[in-house]
């Protein structure tokens, strides 16, 4: 097995109990949070608050792992009439494009409102801001260590350049 594969699926079984710790801990803080402002008639205010930003966590970790499970939606039905060679390049090249895109907004984006957010206090919970913007860059970095893999995986010819059909689960 070569050395990226074992990265990719450490990364996978680290992203996918992140992500129920994540959801298990919104389920607590949600249920806590209806708990008080129906029995107790006195609603918290710190978990509106928190629930709001374990939910972005989970929403953009959870779309790294998608994302390198190669789960996303995509509209490949021309790409597929085409030649494998041509199909493998136009896979590189969006692989490429989503590395470009997601350095630009998530990482270098993500990375610069979580400094410029660091000191600022955020009502509800006694805690900074900044720390919790961090997951743009974490999740903006894991999917570009995904798009790289599989842009290496397609040009060695080692994955379909798209998903497979059969793989695609059909229309409700």
């Amino acid at each position: 097995m070569r050395l990226l594969t074992v990265i990719k699926n450490t990364i996978d079984r680290l992203l996918q109990v992140a992500c129920v710790a994540l959801f298990a801990t919104l389920v607590v803080v949600v249920t806590w949070q209806v708990f008080t402002r129906q029995v107790l008639s006195s609603s918290s205010e710190w978990t509106t608050v928190l629930s709001q930003y374990l939910f972005i966590w989970l929403a953009l970790l959870g779309s790294a792992l998608v994302f390198g499970e190669r789960g996303h939606i995509a509209i490949d039905v021309v790409v597929r009439r085409l030649p494998l060679a041509v199909q493998r390049i136009v896979a590189i090249l969006i692989q490429l494009l989503v590395i470009a895109f997601t350095a630009a907004i998530l990482v270098w984006g993500g990375w610069r409102v979580s400094m410029l957010a660091w000191d600022q206090n955020l009502s509800g919970l006694n805690t900074a801001i900044g720390p919790w913007y961090l997951v743009m860059p974490i999740s903006g970095v894991l999917i570009i260590f995904y798009s790289v893999y599989h842009a290496l995986d397609v040009g060695k010819d080692a994955e379909e350049p798209f998903t497979p059909e059969e793989d695609v689960p059909d229309a409700v």
